[in-house]
């Protein structure tokens, strides 16, 4: 297995970056993305989890180039990517997208042979292509890779479709995957095959992964380090283990405690749905939805009015496991 390069600069970095957007219905700013550190080091796994409406793949989005911030930067390999056209065309090369849906990632019209090599065309990597796409679907673990060449997306199973989606990013020999939902469309008896390749990649060819997911259980069975993400926040980081055996964050053990493998963790049923990011609240952001307050144990504490009032930090890009929460031990240092 790969060891992640701690001594190196990060392979993908998030600084201060933020995303506001206007609010449809009114002049008010939502601020999808609201000020994230993150990091993301080379050969390693970062699962990004949050629920819906949380701004996890509008983040991925912006960390990809594919949505301008409004604030802050994002670096590659210790530079800040260029805002140009062509300087995001370089850095697209080096960092790659696996979309959720494999069949609406793909054109119905082209071969998977079509499909892998568009990426090559576009970057005009065009000298050697059929050993290019060959190696690709290999890697892919779709083999003899030219039994697949003349065949379309219509003739493939979801697993394979996927893999194709794979293939196509492999192909430009990227540095850093980055995977919106990668196995959220496919049968159970699937996932488990692609998220073995996506660690076998990770671990043959040095790849970084930054994994963009609803499901904790997902990130507990492929990720290094997860970061949780809620109204636009990372509100807790830190190794996968540590993490999820002792989550600090009332949120995180909201979403753990509805995973399969958590059996023996009470359920936490959150109230309502997310804030409009046009109005997002004082203090903490958690706190109208928080458990820690509703039950009361928050006053117990001691942290109610902190917990209403009193803004938090923004959590560092990396580093030891630590929550963005006024409940005792969750911020860094404490």
């Amino acid at each position: 297995m790969t060891t992640p390069d701690v001594q190196a600069p990060p392979a993908l970095e998030a600084r201060g970056l933020g995303v506001s957007f206007r609010g449809r219905s009114s002049s008010a700013t939502a601020r999808a993305v609201d000020g994230v550190d993150l990091q993301l080091g080379r050969g390693e796994i970062v699962a990004l989890v949050g629920e819906s409406g949380c701004g996890k793949t509008t983040l991925a989005r912006t960390i990809l180039g594919l949505q301008p911030s409004t604030e802050g930067d994002v670096l590659f390999d210790g530079t800040a990517v260029p805002r140009s056209a062509k300087g995001l065309k370089d850095y697209r090369r080096h960092v790659q997208l696996v979309l959720q849906d494999p069949t609406g990632a793909l054109n119905p019209r082209h071969t998977v042979y079509e499909a892998v090599a568009e990426g090559l065309r576009i970057h005009g990597l065009v000298d050697a292509e059929e050993a290019r796409v060959a190696q690709a679907l290999s890697l892919a673990g779709l083999r003899p890779a030219e039994r697949f060449f003349l065949r379309y997306p219509h003739e493939l199973s979801g697993g394979q479709r996927q893999r194709v989606v794979i293939a196509g990013a492999l192909a430009l020999e990227p540095d850093v995957i980055v995977a919106d939902e990668p196995v959220s469309s496919l049968d159970a008896s699937v996932r488990g095959e692609i998220l073995a390749l996506l660690l076998r990649l990770r671990d043959e060819l040095g790849l970084s992964l930054l994994v963009v997911t609803h499901d904790l259980g997902l990130a507990w069975n492929i990720a290094d380090r997860v970061a949780v993400m809620y109204l636009g926040r990372i509100v807790e980081q830190g190794p996968t283990e540590a993490l999820l055996r002792d989550p600090k964050h009332p949120y995180t053990r909201a979403l753990l405690s509805v995973v399969p493998e958590m059996e023996r963790m009470e359920q936490v049923v959150l109230a309502g749905e997310p804030p409009d990011p046009t109005k997002i609240p004082a203090g903490c952001r958690f706190h109208p939805r928080c458990p820690v307050v509703a039950s009361g144990e928050a006053a117990r504490l001691g942290i109610e009015d902190a917990c209403r009032g009193t803004a938090l930090p923004i959590l560092p890009g990396s580093g030891p496991h630590a929550a963005a929460c006024h409940l005792p031990g969750s911020l860094p240092g404490a």
